[in-house]
Formats: C-alpha cells, structure tokens, sequence
C-alpha cells in the first residue's frame, strides 16, 4: 500500500516561524516513523507561490514575483533543512508540474459537468485601470466594523466576504474608492456534491472536534465556489479563457504536483498515489485551513475521480509564554530567530512531541517548560544514561558486551509494538511519557545495580548488567529516531548498532562499542526565546511646529523648531517637496523623541517627524489633536518607564503603515491620549 503524506504549503510570502514549525515537525514525525516502519511512504510539500498578497509583497519590494517566490522557497528549504524535516520532494506550486496537473483536473472536473459561466460584479480601480482580487482593496469589515481589513477575509472578527462588501473602501495601490464593473466568472458547482462530501465524511474518521465544524457547514447548506480571478492576476491561466485560477484551486494541486515532480524524477507513476485504490493520503493541516481541506478539496478530487484523503490530520495554534505569537510583545519568532538565540532544533522537536496529542486545541511554548523537558527528561534520564553506559563500558571492558542479558530486558519485549502504534495514531505526547517510562526503567536497573561497586567483586555480573543496560539503549534510541534523528544517529555511531526497526528486540550481545562523546548538552537556565520587541523602545510623543526655516544646505530640508511639552526640539526634516511654510506652522504632529541625535547637511536633528508616504508619491505627517507632550503608543504594548537612545536601524525594523484614517504598527493601533493618529490628507501608506 502506497502512502503520500503532505503538510499545508506554506505560503511564499515570509519567513518560516515557531507556529509553521508545528505542522511540519509533526508530519516530518509521522513520515520518518512509516519508512521506518517500512511502510512505501513519501513526504511531499511545496510553496504555496500564487495570489495577490505575492504580487502585493513584490511590487512593495520592487522586484518580479517570480524573483519574491523563488526567495522564499530558497530560505524555507534551508530553514527545513535546518529542523531535520525531511520532504522526498519540496516543490513550487509554480512549478510546470503542477501546471499539468492543474489543467488535467480542471478539464476532468469540467468534463464532469461541474464548471459554469456566470457574470458577477467584481471591485475594479479606475485610476489603476485595473481589476482589484481580494488582497488590493482594504476597507471597513461589514460584519465587526473593524477598519483596515482586506477584501476577503477580516483579522478581527474571522469573517469571510467579498471585496465588494467592505464599507469604505480603497484600492491599496492609488488610494482611490473603487467601483463595480461586471466580469464573467468560473464557478464549481460545490452544491452539486454535498451528498457525496457526506457520505465521504460517514465513511471517514476524523477527529471528533472536526465534526462539529463539518455539521454546521453543512447545515447551512454549500454554496457553488468562484475559482476565477480577473487579470492581472499571478497565477496560472483557464484555458481557453482570459481569467486565472483562483490560487485556493490550484494551491491544494499541489500536493498532488509534488508528488508528480518525485516520481517523474524517480520513475514511478504518480497516479498510483492519486488516483489507485490501493493508496494512502494523509494531510496535515492548522485549524485555520479545515474548511478548505474538509469541503472544497475533496469536493474537487470526488469531481475529477480522484482518490480521497484517508485521514486529514489538524492541530491547534502555538503560543508562546501564554500569549498569541505578536511581533509587538516579541513572541513572533521565525525559525532563524530561535537558531540565532541559542536553539537546538532537535530539542524543539522533541519538545514538540512531548506536547502534541490527537486533538486541534491550542498549546503554549514556555521558556521554562522547555528548559524542564529537555534537561530532566530528555539529558538527565536518557541522555546521561548513555553517557554514563557507553564511558563505564569502554573504561572497564574496552567497550566490549557480554555472550548474555538478564531477564529484565524481557520488559522491552513490548515496546515497540506499543510505542509505534501511539507514534501511528499521531499521539506523540503519549509516546514520549511511554519512551520516559521505560527510560525510567533503564535508568532504575542500571542505579540498582551500581555497576560501579558490584565490579570489585563480579566482573561478569558487571558485564552481564552493562550488556543489558546498552540493549535497552539501543532500543530507545531507535524508537526516538523519528523525533531527534540526527542524535539517534550519533548514538547509533557511538554504539555502533543500525537504526532499524528490527533491531528493537535483539540484545547487543558480543558487541563492541565504537566511542563515548557527550551527545546531549544542556539548555542554560537564562535561556530565552523572547527578543524585546523594537516597538516597545521607541518613545513617539505629541509636538506642535512652531518654526519652519529653509535648511541653508539643502533644498528640500526644512528646519523646524517643534514644541513637545518638556523643551522645543530642532529637527530636520524632509518635507519641503509636500508642504509650504505656512502649512506647517502650528500643525501637530508626531515626534520619535529618543532617536539618536544626527547631523543632517551642517544642522543637529534631535528627532524624527513621522510621515505617511503613498504609491503614488504624495505624503502626510501623522497628526492629532493633543497638546504637546502628550505620549503617543501604540496599543497593547508595554513600555518601560524610561527610554534609552536607540539608533535609525533600530526604529526601521517597525512595519508602521497608515490606511488614511488609521495608523498601525504589527496590527496595534498608534494612539496619542484617547484618540486615534491619524496621516495628514489622510494618506494610507508606509510610515517612516
């Protein structure tokens, strides 16, 4: 029986953090511990590369979206690579090979009769000349009333909608109020197969927590699904049409796309993993994606005569240190980051593991939680057991092993059975507490028997006890193999034994051991995750222009005297080209009041007015209604009581954007007394 095992694709759009690392540590799990079970299993995964939120990021960086994507799919692999997660093949959902397939599927699913025409109305720019997909028109959210929200989906109340249902409206680009023009559009008939979708879920076991979701969705009844975007568009093409696939229709291809690109490479059929009953398919996936997953991806294979999805794994959101993952408060931490501070990505793994059951509820990344699983259970039974074995062993009998075992190694008769059967039910925590019992069990046998005393007087007793105690080793090292491989492996070197699953169970007798090197270190009790966030050291604080002079060196400077409460601060700043003298003569506005002080063409700033820049080259200064003096923060952010100098680099790694009448900074709200900042002319654009 084949079996193809996929992760979500990641999305090709930013870094890979803790958050992302959940799922594909646990599939990588998964996958390691079926091919080490002998299963005929592979691993495949892809970036998830189209959509607007590509073209959007691209243009903001001034490069082609091909040029962004192939970026990322770059600093994923080496990040993964980094995480031990082991895909038989990583590919692009940009890929020729998923193409093919994209195209394949679409015809079979037409043919089928579950592809229509219909004409809709669809948010198009004027200014831009162009139609705007979801992520280019920002707005109000018509259900919350939670402003900034893009056009498909909102971040403060979860809603789904259409661009078209956002209250107040702008295109991203110019700025400008979009209008409706008419497009025709390609529907799947999602209606067509809820019978169907039901019989699947009848005959399919899922966790109990998803039934509950599926209900209610079908309850309310299904509705027909537009898989079209108008251009431009970064996609793939309809055929024969001048719309593009929307990428929720071809992004989940993608699996089926890398499993192509791996057997095309390796000379197998593809079709015997997607199409063959006698196949496997097991998706891992976040909570945040069920509806995708559960309705409209089988929706799609039952229509194109695919095969199903035998079980389609979701876990919960991860935390860190009991708050949601915030740039603003330092919990948003990628996968370099916890490299760079000091962490071992085998002990996040297996940490990961000790966490992870088979249920969809969040859990929480903590510091000292961490520190506890790793260093008492993981170094301090397991780790230093083999320390201790392989260092007395080597010592005392020139790593050589007994001709017998005792008894008690009988115990270990069922731990592989036991121990594979939770790893196969993906109850990875229960896994570990059973690989910690008998960890335990070593450990207690070893200590009872104090090898060290009972030498003076039975040296064959000794070796009997050593000789058991390193078999016991042996079979535990294999059985965490899938969690920590790379250690595994350099136990396995130590002790010289192979890492197969048929060896659980087979005594190291006549052995002879290669080294003892200490494999495991301990985590330090400083050690943190936790960066202080940049947002939290920048002091911003209400001013008032009270002088605005020509700078003497530079045409477009000016030099302003700016009232702030505590003094009145010369500040150089480049604004001339957007405002007159009179202008800015008694405007508010907000000032980065602990900036180091730079000299700027012959003139000291000490300070820095912030501005709202747009696409289209106009700016705004952020302003407000406060007297000067007053503090301006961002909310839900902690800040010290005092504020330390901090460098121009420092205050850049903020993501400060206004929309106009808002300004935010990682989705906190900048706010000066009890009201909102907001940009001059209302500009929506980057802050600096």
């Amino acid at each position: 029986m084949k079996k193809v095992i996929t992760s979500a694709l990641i999305y090709a759009n930013g870094p890979l953090h803790l958050g992302h690392l959940v799922e594909y540590i646990q599939t990588d799990i998964y996958s390691r511990s079926c091919k080490l079970q002998k299963q005929d299993a592979i691993y495949v995964c892809a970036d998830d590369t189209h959509g607007t939120p590509i073209e959007i990021n691209a243009m903001q960086m001034k490069i082609t979206p091909e040029q962004l994507i192939d970026k990322f799919h770059k600093e994923h692999k080496e990040d993964f690579d980094k995480f031990f997660v082991a895909f038989d093949e990583y590919y692009t959902t940009n890929g020729t090979k998923n193409k093919e397939v994209v195209e394949l599927i679409y015809k079979k699913v037409k043919e089928n009769g579950y592809i229509y025409e219909k004409e809709i109305e669809a948010t198009y720019c004027e200014h831009c000349k162009r139609f705007l997909p979801d992520r280019f028109v920002k707005g109000t959210c018509p259900i919350c009333g939670a402003e900034n929200q893009y056009g498909d989906t909102c971040e403060k109340c979860n809603s789904t909608y259409k661009p078209q249902d956002l209250r107040n409206s702008y295109c991203i680009v110019c700025g400008n109020t979009p209008i409706l023009k008419k497009s025709k559009h390609f529907f799947f008939k999602l209606s067509a197969l809820k019978d169907q979708i039901i019989e699947y879920f009848k005959r399919t076991k899922f966790q109990e927590e998803i039934k509950n979701y599926l209900l209610n969705w079908l309850n309310e009844g299904l509705k027909d699904w537009d898989i079209s975007r108008d251009g431009p568009y970064f996609g793939f093409k309809i055929p024969d049409s001048d719309q593009y696939f929307y990428v929720w229709f071809d992004a989940p291809i993608g699996y089926i796309g890398s499993t192509k690109e791996y057997c095309d490479k390796n000379n197998l059929d593809w079709k015997d993993y997607w199409i063959s009953k006698d196949s496997e398919i097991y998706h891992f996936i976040g909570k945040d994606i069920i509806y995708f997953h559960f309705l409209f991806w089988p929706a799609v294979l039952i229509a194109a005569d695919f095969a199903l999805p035998k079980h389609i794994q979701v876990h919960g959101f991860l935390n860190v240190n009991g708050q949601k993952m915030s740039k603003s408060r330092g919990t948003f931490i990628t996968a370099k980051d916890f490299i760079e501070r000091g962490g071992d990505p085998q002990y996040l793994r297996y940490y990961y593991a000790a966490l992870l059951g088979n249920s969809i509820n969040d859990f929480d990344f903590n510091d000292n939680d961490y520190r506890t699983i790793i260093n008492s259970n993981l170094i301090g039974k397991f780790g230093n057991l083999v320390n201790r074995l392989s260092t007395f062993l080597l010592k005392n009998f020139d790593g050589k092993t007994d001709e017998d075992i005792e008894d008690i190694y009988n115990q270990f008769s069922l731990l592989k059975e036991n121990y594979f059967d939770l790893l196969n039910n993906l109850e990875y925590r229960k896994a570990i507490e059973l690989f910690q019992k008998y960890t335990d069990t070593a450990n207690k046998y070893f200590q009872d028997n104090q090898p060290w005393q009972l030498l003076k007087t039975d040296k064959n007793k000794t070796l009997t006890i050593l000789t058991t105690t390193l078999s016991m080793i042996k079979d535990l090292a294999i059985c965490l193999y899938p969690i920590i491989p790379q250690y595994c492996e350099e136990i396995a070197t130590q002790l010289n034994f192979i890492i197969d699953i048929d060896n659980i169970g087979k005594p190291l007798l006549n052995h002879k051991i290669n080294s003892s090197n200490i494999i495991f270190k301990k985590i330090e009790d400083n050690f943190t995750i936790i960066k202080k966030p940049a947002i939290s050291e920048v002091q911003i604080v209400a001013g008032k222009i009270l002088e605005v002079d020509d700078h003497p060196n530079a045409d477009k400077l000016y030099v302003l005297k700016i009232d702030i409460g505590s003094d009145i601060r010369t500040v150089v700043a480049g604004i001339k080209p957007y405002y007159t003298k009179d202008e800015l003569i008694n405007k508010n506005i907000c000032l980065v009041a602990n900036l180091k002080p730079a000299n700027l063409k012959g003139i000291f700033s000490n300070g820095m007015i912030l501005a709202a820049s747009s696409k289209d080259g106009k700016v705004g200064v952020l302003t407000h209604n406060q007297k000067p003096g007053t503090k301006v923060v961002f909310e839900n952010v902690d800040y010290p009581d005092s504020f330390e100098q901090i460098s121009i680099d420092k205050f850049k790694e903020l993501e400060i954007v206004s929309s106009g009448d808002n300004v935010f900074c990682f989705d906190n709200c900048l706010i000066c007394g009890n009201e909102k900042v907001f940009a001059d002319k209302k500009i929506a654009g980057k802050v600096s």
